[in-house]
C-alpha cells in the first residue's frame, strides 16, 4: 500500500474510525515511518479556531462542527501522499467520502467496546476536547455509536484492521505491511 499511487501522485491513507481506534496515534507513526505528511481534521480545526470540539460543538453545536469538518476534508483531499485521520463521525457525509475517495485509500481501524472504553477513560486530554456524541454514559453512547457506524465505516472502507488486541506499533506494520 505505501506505494499504491493514482495519477500522477501518491495516494493518501485514510485512518477512519471510532474514538480511541487509534486513528490518530497510529496515523503519526505511519506517516513517520513512510515519511509523509500526517493531518488529523480535529486537530486541524482545533487550531484554526482556537477552540476544542467542546466548545465549537457549545457554541455552534455539531452542525456548525461538522461544516468546519467538510472544509477540512475538502482542503485536505486535494493534497497527495498524506496519512490523514479524520474524525469518528466524517464519514457520515457523503461528501467527505466522495472527495476523500478521489486520491484516498481507506483504513478503518477497530477495536470492541470495551477497549474504546478503557482507551477514552484514560485519554484525559480527549475527553477534555470532545463532548458527547448524545449525553448518555460511555458505554452506552460506544455501544450505540458502534452499532449506528458499523454498516457505514464497512461500506466506506478499503481495509479493516482490528486494534482491539495490537499495540499501535503493531497496527502501524499492518498498515505498512499493506
Amino acid at each position: 500500500m505505501s506505494e499504491a499511487r493514482i495519477g500522477p501522485g501518491l495516494m493518501n491513507i485514510i485512518l477512519m474510525g471510532y474514538r480511541g481506534c487509534g486513528k490518530t496515534t497510529v496515523g503519526r507513526i505511519v506517516a513517520e515511518k513512510l515519511q509523509r505528511p500526517f493531518f488529523d481534521t480535529d486537530a486541524l480545526i482545533q487550531e484554526r479556531l482556537g477552540k476544542t470540539i467542546r466548545e465549537i460543538v457549545a457554541d455552534g453545536g455539531w452542525k456548525a462542527f461538522r461544516a468546519l469538518e467538510r472544509s477540512a476534508v475538502e482542503e485536505l483531499a486535494g493534497r497527495e501522499g498524506c496519512i490523514i485521520a479524520v474524525g469518528g463521525g466524517a464519514v457520515l457525509d457523503q461528501q467527505n467520502v466522495k472527495e476523500l475517495k478521489r486520491n484516498g485509500f481507506f483504513l478503518w481501524l477497530t477495536a470492541d467496546a470495551a477497549t474504546i472504553e478503557g482507551r477514552l477513560r484514560n485519554d484525559r486530554v480527549s475527553n477534555a476536547q470532545r463532548p458527547s456524541l448524545s449525553g448518555m454514559d460511555t458505554v452506552a453512547e460506544i455501544e450505540i455509536m458502534l452499532r449506528e457506524r458499523e454498516p457505514v465505516y464497512r461500506l466506506v472502507a478499503d481495509r479493516a484492521i482490528d486494534t482491539t488486541a495490537r499495540s499501535v506499533d503493531e497496527v502501524a506494520a499492518a498498515i505498512i505491511a499493506g
